[in-house]
């Protein structure tokens, strides 16, 4: 609705960036933004509630004094290794000969019900598509007639525990979590076009503790994941490499760092500080090339043979879209391009007004298409449920709707 104002937090394992962005008759404009340095988390995951807290208070603080506002509810963003997805199928008899909302739930409840281990938690069931009587590809079958109604549907779910503990942690920082989103879709809101997501599209968000893939074909998201490594090995491999302590690894990393050795010129030198306060060495840049290419090489062979073997791999004739903070390194397309054989491009938010010139980094496009993601959910906000406590009551629950249906 006009004038609402929703709230994105991007809780991330390298920053924690909040966006304001405010619903206006003319579109979404975003007001404020607040990072701070990430501070307890790991691959993604919460390890020290306490770090993540102040962390997640300093970033909405800022924010706020930007937008000249008060927050008091955000969407959150979701990753980690225990991130699970996959795709699931329903089917239902029409009572009616004509397909109601009813129904609609009723298949969508159907192809939900699948067996999930009780520490994992469903956190999207997405719609692919509808089929009525064999005809696929339908994304509305309200009012179409027919004898039997289908839908295929896909499953994100992750670790109760992990959920938890960024709800905690919002919560903690006097936050009250609307909805928690898989990062990588946030991220897909604020990069793809209608287009792309059309004709076939990967995305890989590319951050500090994870890099996340998701693909989309025929306007609709086909396949998910996450992977455990991002731009904080890259960091930790520099470390080690040019023995140098890891906040002066990430320096070089920003400043000169390049994950394509043919891009260095042969004579461009750096400095890299020792450690135990020892003078300050000489280096060829080269070097940088040398040790961060096989790990970006590395990262992205994972993503592509997770593409492989989901089977989409045939479906990205629009290419690949890098986003994220690592994606800004020099010459990570180019290595891209080369694994995926298919073109690459940076991500940048886009479809928004306001603060563009402020927000305008693959950096950010996780905390704007968690704003973008909570303007389309318009009055449908759920506060997101980790696990109902009394199993009694949801059977209950589901009695009455059958009785209902019944009658």
């Amino acid at each position: 609705m006009p004038g609402d104002i929703i709230v994105g937090l991007d809780i991330g394992t390298t920053k924690i960036c909040a966006v304001v962005g405010e619903v206006r008759p003319e579109g979404l404009e975003i007001i404020g933004m607040g990072s701070h340095p990430s501070e307890g988390l790991r691959k993604g995951v919460v390890v020290n509630i306490e770090q993540t807290v102040n962390s997640i208070k300093e970033a909405v603080e800022e924010a706020e004094t930007m937008a000249g506002c008060e927050i008091t509810s955000v969407y959150a963003g979701i990753a980690g290794g225990h991130i699970e997805s996959f795709n699931s199928h329903g089917v239902i008899p029409l009572k009616e000969k004509e397909v109601t909302q009813k129904d609609i739930d009723r298949v969508i409840e159907a192809a939900s019900a699948v067996a999930i281990p009780m520490d994992r938690e469903v956190i999207h069931t997405l719609v692919q598509e509808y089929i009525v009587d064999n005809q696929d590809g339908i994304q509305n079958p309200l009012g179409m007639h027919g004898v039997r109604l289908e839908a295929k549907i896909h499953i994100v779910a992750g670790a109760v525990t992990s959920a938890q503990n960024i709800i905690k942690c919002a919560n903690r920082a006097g936050l009250d979590v609307c909805n928690i989103v898989l990062e990588s879709l946030a991220s897909s809101e604020a990069t793809l076009t209608k287009e792309e997501k059309n004709l076939g599209v990967a995305l890989v968000d590319f951050g500090g503790g994870t890099t996340d893939m998701a693909i989309f074909s025929g306007g609709t998201i086909k396949h998910t994941s996450v992977l455990a490594l991002g731009g904080d090995n890259l960091t930790y491999d520099l470390a080690i490499g040019l023995r140098t302590p890891k906040h002066e690894a990430e320096k070089i990393k920003i400043k000169y760092g390049c994950a394509f050795s043919s891009l260095i010129g042969k004579d461009d030198t750096i400095e890299v500080p020792d450690v135990g306060g020892r003078k300050p060495r000489v280096l060829s840049r080269k070097i940088l090339g040398e040790v961060l290419e096989p790990r970006v090489v590395e990262v992205f062979t994972l993503i592509y043979n997770e593409l492989v073997r989901s089977g989409h791999q045939d479906k990205i004739n629009s290419g690949v879209v890098i986003t994220g903070g690592s994606s800004e390194l020099p010459g990570v397309p180019e290595i891209v391009e080369q694994i995926f054989n298919a073109p690459a491009r940076i991500g940048y938010p886009v479809g928004i007004n306001g603060l563009i010139e402020v927000i305008n980094k693959p950096m950010y496009a996780t905390a704007v298409g968690l704003v973008i993601y909570g303007s389309k959910s318009g009055r449908k906000i759920k506060k997101f449920r980790i696990r109902d406590s009394n199993i009694f009551n949801r059977v209950i629950g589901i009695m009455r709707r059958w009785f209902k249906e019944v009658i």
